[in-house]
C-alpha cells in the first residue's frame, strides 16, 4: 500500500483551505443544486442548456471539494516560529541580494499558499528548490524562463 505524500503548509494556508472548502460545501454546492432543480422544472433535459451548465458546474465544485479535502487530509502544518537553525528550510523567510544589488525577501511556503507579489514562494519553485538547504552567505543560481539569475543569501529568519 502506497503512503500518501504529506503536503507541507503554514497554519494560515491550512485555515484558508478550510474556509474555501467550507464555502464550497455550504454556499456553492447548495446553489448549484437549486440551479439544477430550477433547470429540471423547465422540462426536456436533452436540450436544456441551463441544466447542462449547472451539472457541469456541480462536477467542478465536487472535484474542487475532493481536491481540497485530499490536501487537508495530507496537510503537515508547520509553524515557522518553532524552527531555528542556520540553513533554509520550509517556512523560513530569506533575504536575498540579487545581481543588481537589490534586496528581495521571500518566505518559503506550500504550493497553495504561494504568492510572489506577497513575498511568498513555493518551496517547489525553481528559486525555492535552489534555496532549500543553503546557508547565509551562499550564492544560488536559478534558471528562469528569462535566463539564469544569481542571488546571495543575506539573512535567514523564522518568523
Amino acid at each position: 500500500m502506497a503512503t500518501a505524500e504529506k503536503v507541507p503548509m503554514l497554519a494560515e494556508g491550512h485555515r484558508k483551505l478550510s474556509e474555501q472548502v467550507r464555502h464550497l460545501k455550504t454556499v456553492e454546492r447548495p446553489a448549484v443544486v437549486e440551479a439544477i432543480e430550477a433547470a429540471r422544472a423547465h422540462g426536456d433535459l436533452s436540450e436544456n442548456a441551463e441544466y447542462h451548465a449547472a451539472k457541469e458546474r456541480q462536477g467542478q465544485i465536487e472535484a474542487m471539494i475532493a481536491d481540497i479535502d485530499d490536501q487537508l487530509s495530507r496537510a503537515m502544518v508547520i509553524d515557522p516560529t518553532t524552527l531555528s537553525g542556520d540553513k533554509v528550510v520550509f517556512g523560513a523567510t530569506v533575504t536575498l541580494l540579487d545581481e543588481d544589488e537589490k534586496k528581495v525577501r521571500y518566505q518559503l511556503v506550500g504550493q497553495v499558499e504561494a504568492d510572489a507579489k506577497d513575498g511568498r514562494i513555493s518551496y517547489n519553485s525553481p528559486l525555492g528548490r535552489a534555496l532549500i538547504g543553503r546557508h547565509k552567505g551562499e550564492e544560488v543560481e536559478v534558471s528562469t524562463p528569462s535566463g539564469d539569475r544569481y542571488y546571495e543569501i543575506k539573512k535567514i529568519e523564522f518568523i
